[in-house]
C-alpha cells in the first residue's frame, strides 16, 4: 500500500507544509493538507473496504488524496478529488503521478458546489476537507451520492470550531445518521448513513 513512490511524496509534502508554517505563510498560500496522524486514520478507514469508492471535497496539492488512493488501490478502489484553485491542481496532478497513484486517484477540477451535482455516481466514503463555509453545503449535495453505511468524514471540526460547531451539531441531531467527533488532530467528524 504505501510503498517507496507514496512515502517519498509524503515525506516531501510533510517538509513542504513544516517550512510554510515555520515562515508563517498565511493559510491561503499554505498547503492546507491535514496532519499524518489524521492520514494514517484515513488509511485505515477505507483500507480494508474492496472495491472502495472514496470522494474527497478539497483536494489541495494531493496529500490526503495520497493516503486515501494509496488505501483503497489494493482492494480496487478509486479516489474522485475536487479542488477548484488552478495552482494547486497542477501541483495535485503532479504529486499523485510522482506517486503512481494516477490510475487510483482522479481529480475534478472546478467548484464542487457547482459540478457535484451533474456528478453519476455513488461513494462510499466523503472526506471533507475544503472552504469551512462550504462543509454544509458539501453535505448536502454529497448526501445524494451515498448509500445506508457510507461514511461521511469532516475536518477541522476542533481547530474551527466557530465555523463548524453548527455542521458537527447538525450531524449528530440528524436522525438518519449516526455521528462522533474524533478528537484527533484538528478534529473529524464521522457520520455513518443509516438511511
Amino acid at each position: 500500500m504505501l510503498d517507496d513512490r507514496v512515502r517519498a511524496v509524503l515525506a516531501r509534502l510533510e517538509e513542504e507544509d513544516r517550512r510554510e508554517r515555520e515562515q508563517g505563510l498565511p493559510s491561503k498560500l499554505r498547503a492546507r493538507q491535514i496532519a499524518p496522524t489524521t492520514g494514517r486514520f484515513l488509511l485505515g478507514l477505507v483500507a480494508h473496504h474492496p472495491g472502495c469508492e472514496v470522494l474527497e471535497l478539497g483536494g489541495s496539492r494531493g496529500y490526503s488524496t495520497l493516503w486515501l488512493a494509496a488505501g483503497v488501490r489494493y482492494f480496487g478502489g478509486r479516489v474522485v478529488s475536487f479542488e477548484i484553485e488552478a495552482e494547486r491542481a497542477e501541483l495535485w496532478r503532479r504529486n499523485v503521478g510522482d506517486a503512481g497513484l494516477d490510475d487510483t486517484a482522479e481529480l475534478v477540477e472546478g467548484n464542487a458546489l457547482e459540478l457535484l451535482p451533474s456528478l453519476d455516481d455513488v461513494f462510499d466514503v466523503v472526506f471533507i476537507d475544503a472552504e469551512k463555509d462550504d462543509y454544509e453545503r458539501l453535505f448536502g449535495l454529497a448526501r445524494d451520492k451515498v448509500e445506508p453505511g457510507a461514511l461521511f468524514v469532516a475536518d477541522n471540526v476542533l481547530s474551527h470550531a466557530d465555523p463548524l460547531a453548527e455542521y458537527s451539531k447538525g450531524r449528530q441531531n440528524d436522525p438518519d445518521l449516526e455521528s462522533v467527533t474524533v478528537p484527533l488532530d484538528r478534529g473529524l467528524e464521522l457520520s455513518v448513513t443509516l438511511r
